[in-house]
């Protein structure tokens, strides 16, 4: 982050600045994007400028979903199809269940969302017409990578480099023994409030953990080029679901995809915005 760290520490946080309440606006600077000793697509590294632009504090929640529903007469993806995709605790199975949708993210018989948590059940066009409904748009996966790299200062994660400190979690993700047993250590089992574990280093809540989050671009290898497959798209973050020594999804450089239309459990989303340089 060459355009970054030569300022330092104190220098980025001056430069920093709230776009609006709920938006930090990120300067722009030169990144390294992926990790060579991470999974296979996050390889080769690559380097990139990131030009300023301004991110969500946290994930939209259950609440400011609703009220665009409501003001717009939504219907999403998974109400649509009626189904969304929910993985069985225990068996680690996932399913399609009929009923599933962003109200009832595990099903008609499981609880109703919680107005402070995530919005979950979305698809990618459900995310992006939100975005474009709010005069702003999906991230894309090298701005949310950076974001989380400058909130890590360089480290793995976005909120620091240990998960865990004086015996207190840093991300809401799974503790235990994936899929058979969690212990809800954390807290939580399934999704938590948006920003129940606090603000990183930049002021940002949940980039790690909690659930995954759609960003606008099509999964395709590193580095990035121009009329590769355009089936997936990529999510990042990490979620409830994210075992450490398993899929360890809530690092920095980890990726995660999934067909534009699909719905799922851990999955949400955030907007970001142009800023002029």
């Amino acid at each position: 982050m060459r355009g970054v760290t030569a300022c330092g520490l104190l220098g980025l946080s001056l430069m920093l600045g709230v776009a609006h309440a709920d938006m930090i606006r990120l300067p722009g600077g030169d990144t390294r994007i992926g990790d060579d000793q991470g999974h296979p697509d996050e390889r080769p590294a690559f380097s990139v400028h990131v030009p300023s632009f301004e991110l969500d504090r946290g994930p939209v929640s259950v609440s400011a979903f609703a009220d665009y529903v409501m003001q717009n007469d939504v219907q999403t993806d998974a109400q649509r199809l009626g189904s969304a995709a929910v993985m069985r605790f225990g068996s680690g199975r996932w399913t399609l269940l009929e009923g599933a949708y962003w109200r009832q993210p595990l099903g008609p018989q499981g609880p109703e969302a919680k107005s402070d948590h995530p919005v979950t059940q979305v698809s990618w066009h459900d995310a992006q017409a939100y975005c474009a409904a709010q005069g702003k748009r999906l991230p894309s996966e090298i701005e949310f990578e950076y974001a989380a790299r400058l909130a890590g200062h360089g480290d793995k994660h976005a909120f620091g480099r240990r998960l865990v400190e004086q015996g207190e979690y840093k991300a809401n993700v799974w503790t235990g023994v994936f899929p058979a047993i969690n212990t809800a250590e954390d807290g939580y089992k399934a999704t938590s409030p948006v920003g129940a574990y606090g603000q990183d280093a930049l002021g940002f809540e949940d980039l790690a953990g909690n659930v995954w989050e759609w960003t606008a671009d099509w999964y395709q290898p590193y580095p990035p080029a121009s009329g590769g497959a355009q089936t997936e798209k990529v999510q990042r973050g990490g979620s409830f679901l994210c075992d450490p020594h398993v899929c360890y999804g809530f690092r920095v450089s980890a990726r995660a995809h999934a067909t534009p239309d699909s719905a799922l459990m851990h999955v949400g989303f955030r907007c970001a915005r142009d800023v002029k340089e």
